[in-house]
């Protein structure tokens, strides 16, 4: 990161200070992390449902594996799924695949397209208890999701009819070699130490992960210490997927820390601008989305420096979503100005005293996240 020649000390410290780096705290010298590495017919079946909506988002990665297998579909259920992919958007339950995938989460409800049949049909008794513990508890996606039970039941069962389990098995040779060299090569990485240290939180040891065949782009975090990721993901990815996804949410949504921080930030003219314009496919359309989803990635980028498996912060949030991630940039530069990698604590507070000391006021904050992603402070969003 370290691109100019500098000429001030000042200048320099500076530069410095937002450099990435491994970071020297103690930690435990025995890990804390419990690694567990799985596959799932049934999450893959959900995630295949976004190839054969027919999304730009999922045929980039998977255009020959639904021209393939929709034909084996009846002509209703291949207009219905991009319908229904459509309607979830529209009406306010969002992504249709990622947030079926929260629901059928708990109770062994994913392990295989019978089983996601058998949980639809008893919905209230197999998927509504676990969803309702869950910090992912919504009442308007549950009845979103109960008005839609017929029509996914109707997709899966003639998925299930049309062969997908043995489709998926012939894209997915040597699946059980690969859970094995992921579960050998994540060992060594101890996640859950640098998460504990940096949110003041406690964390199950175990981390699960489940290797899916057509999850692209998305890794994704389910209920419990969960999450979902495409089986050919290197060591590195994985390793910062599970630093991320294990974190959300950061805070208590509801607490003093979120709601003081959520206050700045909604009169900040710009950050207004990123959440109401930016391009809806990326999700994160509220402000609370965006908050929760970028302190999650500020974090993730402090552990994964840690661990040695980074990227550089302004590559990273350039490519990203099209350049929205600007509140991760300045938490993150003001997380490193902290040297919040070696002291650590409560998250939650320290948001709080950021929030009520002017430290996300507009003309701090754009300045700080201008240094972290290499923009003109004026220029921060859009990118062109």
């Amino acid at each position: 990161m370290d691109r100019r020649t500098l000429l001030a000390t000042s200048a320099a410290m500076l530069v410095l200070a937002l450099q990435p780096h491994r970071a020297h705290a103690a930690l435990p010298k025995e890990s804390a992390t419990r690694w567990k590495v799985r596959a799932s017919e049934g999450f893959d079946a959900i995630a295949f449902l976004g190839p054969l909506s027919g999304v730009d988002l999922y045929r980039k990665y998977y255009a020959a594996d639904a021209d393939a297998f929709a034909p084996q579909l009846p002509e209703a259920i291949r207009r219905d799924i991009p319908a229904l992919w459509q309607a979830a958007n529209a009406e306010g339950f969002g992504l249709l695949g990622p947030n079926l995938q929260v629901l059928f989460s708990s109770g062994g409800n994913h392990a295989s397209l019978d089983a996601l049949l058998a949980a639809l049909r008893a919905k209230e008794t197999r998927i509504l208890p676990g969803y309702r513990a869950s910090p992912y508890w919504s009442e308007a996606d549950w009845a979103w999701f109960s008005k839609a039970a017929p029509r996914l039941e109707a997709i899966f069962g003639a998925m299930r009819a049309a062969g997908f389990a043995a489709f998926r098995a012939a894209r997915t040779p040597g699946l059980d070699a690969r859970v094995a060299e992921v579960q050998r090569a994540l060992d060594a990485f101890d996640v859950i130490s640098w998460q504990t240290k940096l949110t003041g939180r406690t964390f199950d040891p175990v981390i699960d992960v489940v290797l899916l065949q057509f999850a692209k782009p998305h890794g994704i975090k389910v209920q419990g210490q969960t999450f979902l990721q495409a089986s050919d993901y290197d060591t590195a990815t994985t390793v910062r997927i599970a630093a991320h996804e294990m974190l959300h949410p950061p805070y208590d949504e509801k607490g003093p820390a979120a709601q003081a921080a959520l206050g700045v930030l909604r009169r900040d003219p710009l950050i207004a601008a990123i959440v109401r314009d930016h391009d809806p496919q990326w999700g994160y359309t509220t402000l609370e989305g965006m908050l929760n989803e970028d302190l999650v990635e500020a974090l993730d980028q402090l552990i994964s420096e840690a661990l040695g498996v980074a990227r550089n912060p302004a590559d990273r949030w350039r490519k990203a979503d099209d350049g929205m991630h600007v509140i991760a940039g300045g938490l993150y530069g003001l997380l490193r100005e902290d040297r919040w990698i070696d002291r650590g604590g409560s998250i939650e507070d320290w948001l709080l005293k950021a929030a009520t000391t002017g430290r996300l006021d507009p003309t701090n904050f754009h300045a700080v996240a201008a240094r972290v992603l290499e923009r003109p402070v004026t220029r921060l969003w859009p990118l062109a």
